[in-house]
């Protein structure tokens, strides 16, 4: 993972392209999910169930990839910072067995206003764009 570091928030300006965050995603990662969040939904762990609803394999679940992107921001600016934040679900994350998936988020800052900033997300998996409008606020 790349340390997107607390540090450098003292010198953010609009338009700033932030550093990317790599986090992998594979089935265990599912499993622990899973059991932590209580959704044990088969289309996260069940590949034949997965595909006989139509998915081209198991799928992440759509909220651990949102918190994952919400990981990114506390790492920005601490989770006591993180003010807002939001997305929507545009496409899975595929997880076929036995592979590490890479879910890449970046950030660029948007307006600053009153020793806030505006982050617009892009969360990337695949060369797919996975979370939609994905956009927080944090206090500098």
């Amino acid at each position: 993972m790349v340390d997107v570091g607390r540090a450098r928030m003292s010198t953010f300006i609009t338009g700033q392209e932030l550093p990317a965050t790599t986090f992998i995603i594979n089935r265990a990662l599912l499993v622990n999910y899973a059991n932590a969040s209580g959704d044990q939904n088969p289309i996260h762990q069940d590949e034949v169930f997965a595909k006989s609803v139509g998915l081209p394999d198991v799928i992440a679940h759509g909220m651990l990839t949102m918190g994952l992107a919400g990981k990114y921001l506390s790492d920005l600016s601490g989770a006591e910072n993180v003010i807002e934040f939001s997305a929507k679900f545009i496409k899975p994350v595929v997880v076929p067995v036995n592979t590490d998936v890479e879910l890449i988020v970046s950030g660029k800052v948007g307006e600053i206003i009153d020793g806030r900033a505006k982050i617009e997300l892009l969360a990337i998996c695949n060369e797919v764009k996975v979370l939609g409008v994905a956009k927080g606020v944090i206090k500098l």
